[in-house]
């Protein structure tokens, strides 16, 4: 290091004299200290970086730890080129691909002969933990793109050299450690052994760059953690999920299944998941009504041309079915339900008095969803939106707005849901509309948001090409955001549809279109609920609330006379009459997730009770029928509010 010194300025505001030519951790550490292990990468300006990035000049510095989301990504993609070692260690025949940190986790793609067995990855993993023990440092090498071409030929590395021969940039960057190189932007971890606590979890295929016209590759999935305890944390997480995995259980409790002779992404409600969903569907209609919406149906099919005037044929042609050929017109299978509530806008004149207008619809839409995307009910290609779109002047879009912001939490709530991430997303850079059009509609969202307190994040550029939104997305007890609702202002569709209302003027005015989901759509709302409960719904949701269990055949006649009275009063209940032991058909019923078990023998029959008992276990006593059927009720009450 020469004599002249540099200033660092720490996030603090600390100023620092260090030698030009020190490397970011040393001034991070300050002179003749060591660096905290907890201290992964560094800012440098704002830019992430090695800490063995040498400073010439004065600079900005800020640590970058594991909590941070930089942190986590840095530890990880380190974890990922460990893993990515061990694989050539042991397979040296297998082609490095891509290897991305991903959230709370990490993959790396390889071309090999055939997939990785659970063998093979224990072995992977024993040779990582090796290479991590060795504490080998990464070190960065930059050099001119042609160069690292000529490396990774020389190396056998065929998909290196076709990233590489896909960039513009001159200059390409490489990280080794020992023998070991990857082509990499970086940062990394100052070397292998600050990874503590790795783990392999699993193998599956997947197509070069994400196209199936391309070679399948094997993927393996991994974490990794910086302690031991904190793995064991999220691996029992991982199990919590697969548990609760809406899939497994859709088809144990026998609800929902998606079957090859049907086609990928279609689902089936069987019929105890049909009832699930005509109570969710249900209560969205009643509520919309209460709401002043009207509910509107349209077909599953347009003549193509809609959808050309819509803009789907410019901007959505990959997501939309091939159409299909009737008579002498070219139809679409709908991907969206927006062009119909329109055509219904235009089928009479509106005046200034008739706004604002709201059309709801549970309208069921195909989509072209790759199969390699596809995921039980969370993604899928044909689903039912619970949709809406309102037609309002430029002055009433913060009262509509902040009406569908209260609505959406109300229906969010009653079915569970406490804890939400919103999310308010600006202009794009390409975007329709004069700017003052989005700053009003912009504003108005805002507004809406800050006159109910709803803490909330600025999505910069993230808005749809036609109008601002915001998003909202839901956690499950499990922590996890799931996108479901939101709204939309759009100023392009009625442009493209020449949409008008009699203004106060007498003039005609465009109307300002708001789009909005409330639960996004019934099949991936459903399978979040699902994997949220584990199966065990709310009672007001459950298939079957009550079931009866008789413990001999004497009470068969008084266990139905019980399912009577249940459903007498609208609840929902079965009797069990088997010839079984009552052990065995409570332990079915606690399996089918039915929320109350009303036992009766004998005595029960002789005293008109029922032995109540929880679907957790809980021995909830002996009472009357009367009594049974007030628990269930105050139950029902509990959550559904005002029912």
């Amino acid at each position: 290091m020469g004599s002249r010194q540099i200033h660092i300025t720490l996030p603090d505001g600390t100023r620092r004299s260090m030698p030009a030519g020190c490397t970011a951790g040393e001034a991070l550490s300050g002179p003749g200290k060591s660096l905290s292990p907890e201290i992964l990468a560094a800012k440098v300006n704002g830019v992430l970086m090695d800490l063995a990035t040498v400073l010439k000049e004065d600079a900005s510095l800020e640590p970058v730890t594991f909590e941070s989301p930089e942190g986590k990504d840095v530890y990880r993609h380190s974890s990922t080129h460990i893993m990515a070692q061990a694989v050539k260690e042991l397979f040296p025949s297998a082609q490095l691909a891509i290897g991305p940190a991903i959230e709370e986790g990490f993959y790396y793609d390889f071309a090999f002969e055939r997939p990785f067995t659970p063998g093979d990855l224990e072995k992977i993993e024993e040779r990582a933990h090796e290479i991590i023990k060795a504490d080998r440092p990464f070190r960065r090498m930059e050099m001119p793109r042609q160069e690292a071409i000529r490396v990774f030929k020389e190396r056998g590395e065929g998909y290196k050299v076709d990233i590489l021969e896909h960039i513009d940039d001159p200059t390409a960057s490489l990280y080794s450690q020992g023998e070991f190189i990857d082509l990499c932007r970086g940062p990394h971890v100052p070397s292998t052994g600050r990874i503590a606590a790795l783990k392999l979890l699993s193998g599956a295929g997947a197509y070069w760059r994400g196209d199936e016209r391309n070679p399948m590759l094997q993927r393996i999935y991994g974490t990794s953690f910086p302690t031991q305890a904190a793995l064991d944390a999220h691996l029992a997480k991982l199990e919590e999920i697969k548990r609760r995995d809406h899939r497994r259980l859709g088809k144990e409790l026998d609800l929902i299944t998606i079957q090859d002779e049907i086609g990928p992404g279609l689902v089936l409600w069987h019929p105890k998941g049909a009832l699930i969903r005509l109570l969710i569907e249900n209560f969205w209609r009643e509520q919309h009504l209460q709401q002043g919406y009207e509910l509107v149906y349209s077909p599953h099919v347009a003549r193509l041309d809609l959808w050309r005037t819509s803009g789907h044929v410019d901007y959505y042609r990959e997501n939309m079915f091939v159409p299909m050929k009737v008579e002498a017109s070219e139809y679409q299978l709908k991907p969206m339900n927006c062009p119909f509530h329109i055509m219904i806008y235009k089928s009479h004149l509106r005046s200034y008095r008739d706004l604002p207008i709201r059309y709801g619809e549970l309208g069921t839409v195909y989509r072209y969803e790759r199969t390699g995307v596809l995921h039980g009910l969370l993604r899928v290609r044909g689903f039912t939106q619970d949709d809406a779109h309102l037609f309002c002047r430029p002055d009433q879009i913060e009262t509509e707005v902040g009406r569908v912001l209260d609505f959406t939490f109300f229906v969010l709530r009653t079915f569970g849901f406490s804890e939400f991430e919103v999310y308010l997303s600006t202009r794009p850079e390409k975007a329709v509309g004069a700017p003052e059009k989005w700053e009003q509609a912009t504003a108005a969202l805002e507004a809406a948001l800050k006159s109910r307190g709803v803490a909330y994040r600025i999505d910069p550029g993230e808005g749809v090409f036609y109008g601002p939104k915001i998003d909202i997305k839901i956690k499950d007890v499990l922590g996890r955001a799931w996108q479901c609702s939101t709204v939309q202002i759009d100023f392009n569709n009625p442009e493209r549809f020449e949409l008008a209302y009699t203004g106060e003027d007498g003039k005609a005015h465009q109307p300002i279109m708001i789009h909005r989901a409330l639960m996004g759509s019934i099949e991936r709302f459903f399978g979040i609920l699902l994997e949220h409960y584990a199966g065990a719904f709310p009672t007001w949701l459950a298939p079957v609330q009550a079931k009866v269990l008789c413990i001999t055949d004497r009470q068969r006649a008084y266990a139905e006379s019980v399912v009577g009275q249940l459903k007498a009063v609208g609840y929902r209940a079965e009797a069990d009459l088997r010839n079984e032991k009552v052990g065995f058909k409570i332990r079915e019923a606690e399996k089918a997730k039915i929320p109350y078990m009303l036992v009766v023998g004998d005595r029960e029959m002789q005293a008109g009770t029922v032995s109540v008992r929880g679907r957790s276990g809980a021995d909830l006593g002996s009472m009357p029928v009367v009594a049974a059927i007030d628990l269930i009720r105050a139950d029902v009450a509990q959550a559904m509010p005002g029912r």
